[in-house]
């Protein structure tokens, strides 16, 4: 009997934790322990991962069509080829059927890690280039100002993505990269300040760099449409011990901190490339007329439509009723005919009334709910509106009451008419009755 009970709370473990299933590529093992404090952090948040050496022969995400894995973290920057059945479009496939990855490149990325971030929207420097700042760069560099201080400043206007920016700085060593500007996907979540550029630090400068000034994006994350979500860093040693625990301070002057914010913005990026953070669903949708509860087989025009959606936010690991003011409801038939946005009750349920236009046909109530940080939220119901019966009219019109006049005019002009054609005689025709 014990045995049966150790079996089911084993096979409900294995269950709960299956999303937090991890595959780590590591350059080699050595990085396990320089990156210890990062790993900690996910191992303590319920996180099963796995280590493996990115050349493992052994390496598979899939087997018999199911993903071993929810999340993929690739710590291995200079790689030329993946071991087993890995590749880049494996990877690419994994990030199309829902998977998230954490990438971390450096100096020394390799022309594999270049396929798959440039699959992402981001473009990574070329090999043997790094990030420079002659006037932000922190007291330990080791003279080529390629250890910079990144204020917080740069970071994105997102909370749920980076969490609070009253952190310190952070500091980062590793290359540049190019977020693509016409891809509303992708995201620059810290970019370098305004005197960086991306060189060979060893090089003299004899053609324009790769990226300059804001357009260095440090860190960039991308959500893809079916809401599977990607960060690059162009640094793995922003996610290190050394930066972790070292205090920072600008070279040529400022405030001295204890501690980076490194291992800060790292937790805060972790838990929403793994949605931990910022993941929404739809509960149960309803619509009914108003005055009535029950959703009807069709709708009549300009009849009150009372709609109603429940949606909620994963917050550890539970999900919470979600609350804003800017959700919009549209009722649209190729085009929104009503816009209106929907308010919160106190039962947590979203819910709007409106009237439904003088126009007949099949619309559809979407609610299309897009904000940085979140997952995409996407409802549509199809409901049918049909026009007015005959019984349902007005009997009369008082837009119509000159065609009443009109006709009744008519009517007693043919009527008068009729009579006169009848019993009008001419003078003529009444001689010749006489004679």
């Amino acid at each position: 009997m014990a045995l049966i009970y150790s079996f089911i709370v084993l096979l409900l473990a294995s269950y709960i934790n299956a999303d937090k299933e991890t595959l780590v590529l590591l350059d080699n093992l050595a990085i396990r322990e320089t990156h210890s404090i990062f790993f900690k952090s996910l191992t303590d948040r319920g996180y099963s991962l796995i280590f493996k050496p990115v050349d493992d022969s052994n390496l598979v995400l899939a087997k018999y069509g199911q993903y071993l894995y929810k999340n993929l973290v690739i710590f291995s920057p200079s790689v030329e080829e993946f071991g087993g059945s890995l590749s880049v479009e494996a990877i690419t496939k994994f990030v199309d059927d829902g998977g998230n990855i954490l990438i971390a490149g450096s100096s020394n990325s390799g022309d594999v890690l270049r396929e798959i971030t440039a699959e992402c929207g981001f473009e990574v420097d070329e090999e043997g280039a790094a990030v420079i700042d002659h006037l932000n760069y922190d007291v330990l560099d080791q003279g080529k100002h390629t250890t910079i201080v990144a204020d917080t400043a740069n970071l994105i206007d997102a909370p749920m993505i980076v969490g609070s920016k009253k952190t310190a700085p952070f500091l980062f060593r590793g290359t540049g990269l190019i977020a693509d500007k016409e891809n509303p996907l992708v995201l620059e979540v810290l970019t370098a300040s305004s005197t960086a550029y991306s060189y060979k630090p060893d090089s003299p400068i004899e053609e324009y760099p790769h990226a300059v000034g804001k357009n260095t994006v440090l860190i960039a994350a991308l959500q893809a449409r079916n809401n599977a979500r990607v960060v690059v860093s162009g640094s793995l040693d922003f996610f290190s011990d050394e930066f972790f625990s070292s205090p920072v301070q600008k070279a040529l002057g400022g405030q001295q901190y204890p501690r980076s914010g490194n291992q800060d913005l790292s937790e805060s990026l972790t838990r929403w490339v793994f949605k931990e953070e910022g993941v929404l669903r739809v509960g149960k949708v309803s619509h009914h007329k108003a005055g009535e509860k029950d959703s009807p087989q069709y709708y009549t025009i300009m009849e009150n439509m009372v709609y109603e959606i429940e949606i909620e936010k994963l917050e550890k690991d539970k999900w919470v009723p979600f609350d804003a003011k800017d959700i919009q409801l549209e009722f649209v038939r190729i085009d929104p005919f009503v816009r209106t946005v929907l308010t919160r009750g106190a039962d947590g349920v979203f819910r709007t009334e409106f009237k439904i236009p003088d126009v007949y046909g099949v619309y559809q109530l979407k609610v299309d709910y897009t904000r940085v940080g979140y997952t995409f939220l996407n409802s549509a119901t199809q409901v049918s509106v049909r026009p007015l019966e005959h019984t349902q009219y007005e009997r009369f019109i008082v837009s119509a009451y000159p065609y009443y006049a009109s006709a009744f005019s008519m009517m007693g002009g043919v009527f008068v008419f009729s009579i006169l054609f009848l019993h009008y005689r001419t003078n003529e025709e009444v001689k010749k009755k006489s004679e």
